[in-house]
């Protein structure tokens, strides 16, 4: 088994991979070029964000520049997305992203796991949980997401929060850790 279909198994796997590293640097290459685009060449964004992710929904995705991801592929993007500017993305394990979802500018989202313990730490050896966020979801500015996480339908996570738990469908959320401030009425 390669380390890429232990990552993508949600197994350890070694970061250090060389095989994974130059798939790291390709997709740094078109990140490169997709963040110096001009910003109102939208047909260019969109081929390349269609090259880059694994999924999306339809043609009405909008994701500022810059945006980084680590590999694209993992990322599966709904109907109708906006990303502001600086949306990071570490798609070592699944990203999925329903339809109608609004991400503020500074919102990072990690599947990437490391050991607490130092010495396991720098074998560099790693494991990835995926993330998924549900429909109909706001997150907003500056918002950390952590490995592991399934945001439900319909809500909304305060700025500067860090999600370390699932959050529930409808209801607002926010803090460091992220917690349910109330639920919304549908």
């Amino acid at each position: 088994m390669t380390e890429k279909e232990k990552m993508l198994a949600g197994m350890v796997y070694s970061a250090i991979d060389k095989e994974l590293l130059a798939e790291l640097d390709a997709v740094k290459g078109v990140i490169h070029k997709y963040n110096a685009l001009s910003p109102s060449d939208y047909p260019s964004r969109l081929e390349i964000l269609k090259g880059l992710l694994g999924h999306i929904e339809d043609d009405e995705i909008i994701i500022n520049q810059p945006f980084y991801c680590d590999y694209g592929k993992q990322i599966s993007i709904g109907r109708r997305f906006f990303a502001n500017f600086h949306f990071t993305v570490l798609d070592e394990a699944k990203v999925t992203i329903g339809d109608d979802c609004f991400i503020g500018p500074n919102v990072s989202i990690y599947t990437a796991c490391h050991s607490t313990d130092p010495t396991e730490r720098n074998t560099r050896d790693e494991w990835a949980e995926p993330v998924t966020i549900g429909n109909n979801v706001w997150i907003g500015g500056s918002v950390t997401i952590l490995p592991g996480v399934t945001i439900g339908d319909n809500v909304t996570i305060g700025a500067g929060s860090v999600v370390v738990k699932d959050i529930p469908s409808n209801v607002i959320a926010a803090g460091n850790p992220c917690k349910v401030i109330k639920g919304i009425g549908l």
